[in-house]
């Protein structure tokens, strides 16, 4: 197994990794929409705090040598399952392979964020 970790993407905020490469596969944390220059969250609503979200995975992808086509599962957290259509409108421009997905509504998110998202990517 391999760390992946890239300073273009939000720093572990715990006790993790921002991704792990066992085989074949990338398994990356939960991204929630933080600046990794700063530290801090941004976003004053779903669609900002999606995209920034998506961003953050994107780098991680890269840092692990693959990108957004290569993602075969991706599993979402809402903090409100009436954000769902904005959230996807989003989400759609980027995992544009339509990977396999859950997505659930939870009571809370880390730091209050609005949406949370980690994903299973192929490597080769």
């Amino acid at each position: 197994m391999k760390k992946v970790s890239t300073d273009k993407a939000p720093a572990a905020i715990g006790p993790y990794s921002q991704g792990i490469i066992a085989g074949d596969f990338l398994y990356a944390s939960g991204q929630i929409p933080i600046n990794p220059a700063t530290g801090e969250i941004e976003g004053a609503d779903i669609e900002e705090q999606t995209d920034l979200v998506c961003r953050n995975i994107g780098e991680i992808l890269k840092a692990a040598g693959t990108d957004y086509e290569h993602v075969v599962k991706t599993t979402c957290f809402l903090a409100d399952m009436g954000d769902f259509a904005k959230f996807n409108g989003v989400y759609e421009k980027y995992f544009t392979g339509k990977p396999a997905r859950s997505c659930v509504a939870v009571k809370q998110l880390p730091k209050n964020v609005l949406c949370e998202v980690e994903i299973i990517a192929y490597l080769k």
